[in-house]
């Protein structure tokens, strides 16, 4: 894989604009670890192989097992390892992430409102929205994993 465009230096300002929004995620009151699951939770969705590796190592790094980061696509099947923020964030982030196919029923946005209040829900689809915009700018563009760019290091 190779890069098509480096958008961080064709776009700056506008990569700059959504980092602005990412910082407002951080400072949202949200667990990080929380964001940082859902981040990678919706880019399996999306199939990016440079925020699935990103966000891996970010969790990893944050404490979150191994084991735990091992099922988090069928997060459903191996529930008891998620708490009941996670499960209510994954559910919201995958209807939200499928919004074309899932319309995001009211049981969906119910279950949700059960757990997080408005503003927390409000700043969880804001993130939900920001890591579907940065997916999609990272597969157009081809941009490639940590773990490409290290393997491509060792080989030369």
């Amino acid at each position: 894989m190779s890069l098509r465009i480096d958008y961080n230096k064709v776009a700056p300002a506008g990569i700059k604009a959504l980092g602005g929004v990412y910082g407002y995620i951080t400072q949202s009151g949200l667990s990080a670890k929380l964001i940082e699951l859902v981040y990678l939770r919706i880019s399996q969705i999306n199939g990016c192989a440079y925020c699935l590796d990103m966000h891996t190592r970010d969790l990893l790094k944050k404490g979150v097992k191994v084991e735990k980061l091992a099922v988090l696509q069928v997060w459903r099947e191996a529930e008891v390892l998620f708490d009941a923020e996670e499960r209510a964030a994954l559910a919201w982030a995958e209807t939200v992430t499928r919004v074309a196919e899932t319309a995001i029923p009211d049981e969906e946005y119910a279950a949700a409102r059960k757990v997080f209040s408005e503003k927390q829900l409000v700043d969880l689809t804001i993130a939900i929205g920001l890591m579907n915009t940065y997916n999609r700018i990272a597969i157009g563009f081809r941009n490639p994993p940590q773990a490409v760019l290290e393997h491509d290091a060792a080989a030369a």
